[in-house]
């Protein structure tokens, strides 16, 4: 397999997840004003449903649309059990906790310092998608993790 180096216009990263809800236009709002993502392009539907919409958060993306059942995509809160969060880096944590919380984001667990070198917090959007947001503190190898994970027992 032969990498390609050229993204193509206007690709920013390789990796780009793509997220279905129920009430894509709510959540397309819900994201920007709790969790900093600003609207970089959106196709609508005719019947009032998002065909898509790309996200940025800094130089990072994310796409979305409204849920579509009859190809394999529900929203969030269908799901017995929640296949995937997203996780995502932040300048400051606690200050977009801060954010979020005011903006109504259920938060799943307070900013914390963890063993890998990360401040964190969880956050749960109205529709029951994970959000873990992250500030590097501290660079730690793996062998620092591993022997913090060791010393837990």
């Amino acid at each position: 397999m032969t990498e390609q180096n050229d993204l193509g216009p206007g690709r920013r990263q390789r990796i780009v997840p793509a997220l279905s809800y129920d009430d894509a236009p709510a959540m397309i709002e819900f994201l920007c004003s709790a969790f900093g993502f600003v609207e970089r392009f959106r196709l609508d539907m005719p019947d009032g449903s998002v065909g898509h919409c790309s996200l940025l958060i800094g130089n990072e993306e994310i796409t979305l649309a409204t849920a579509y059942p009859e190809g394999g995509l529900g929203g969030p809160g269908r799901l017995p059990h929640r296949h995937a969060a997203v996780m995502v880096y932040v300048d400051d944590v606690d200050a977009h906790h801060a954010e979020a919380a005011a903006a109504g984001a259920k938060i799943l667990q307070e900013p914390e310092d963890q063993f890998y070198g990360d401040r964190t917090y969880r956050a749960e959007d109205p529709e029951g998608g994970l959000w873990w947001f992250h500030h590097e503190l501290n660079q730690v190898s793996g062998e620092e993790m591993q022997a913090a994970i060791n010393a837990m027992e």
